[in-house]
């Protein structure tokens, strides 16, 4: 007796090896080009991060510090705010608010964009009473590059630059 050659036949041809290697690297290939792609669309989110998180909040808190504040003016130092010293017109990273309380008393804080212990950021500062030692209160943000007030025909600006070379602008006035 003779074994039946087609019945013993347990696998696969050549051609049917080659052509499911084939659909397996076009799969993967595939799938990576879908990797590749998702990666950079983090990277373009990653990168404009600031704009879409950071800067509305900077906003939000810098617009209810200056739209309650009864006055301001721009110094160069936190230690010529401090001091009432130099008062400046021109851009200046370092702003003083006053506020009346409702007894008629002043109050007074610092906005301060400067190189403190824990890097560049812009600083919230209370005025305190004589002979106290200052101190940040917080940081608004730490993720700015650069940050300039400025005052143009009776508005105050606020320039602020980002990571990625952003510049946004914020102007505002002090309530009548």
């Amino acid at each position: 007796m003779k074994p039946n050659l087609k019945h013993l036949r347990k696998g696969f041809t050549l051609v049917e090896l080659s052509i499911a290697l084939m659909l397996g690297m076009m799969i993967g290939g595939m799938i990576i080009a879908l990797f590749n792609q998702q990666l950079a669309f983090l990277n373009i989110y990653r990168s404009q991060n600031f704009l879409t998180e950071e800067a509305p909040v900077i906003s939000s808190y810098v617009s209810k510090l200056v739209g309650r504040a009864t006055r301001f003016r721009l110094h160069d130092s936190v230690d010529d705010a401090l001091n009432g010293d130099n008062p400046r017109l021109t851009a200046s990273p370092v702003l003083v608010l006053n506020y009346t309380q409702p007894d008629g008393e002043m109050r007074a804080a610092i906005l301060s964009f400067e190189d403190a212990a824990d890097g560049k950021a812009l600083y919230y500062y209370v005025v305190p009473d004589v002979g106290e030692p200052v101190k940040p209160e917080w940081a608004v943000t730490e993720s700015a590059e650069s940050l300039d007030f400025s005052i143009e025909q009776g508005v105050l600006r606020m320039t602020i630059g980002g990571p990625a070379g952003e510049k946004i602008t914020y102007s505002g006035t002090m309530q009548q």
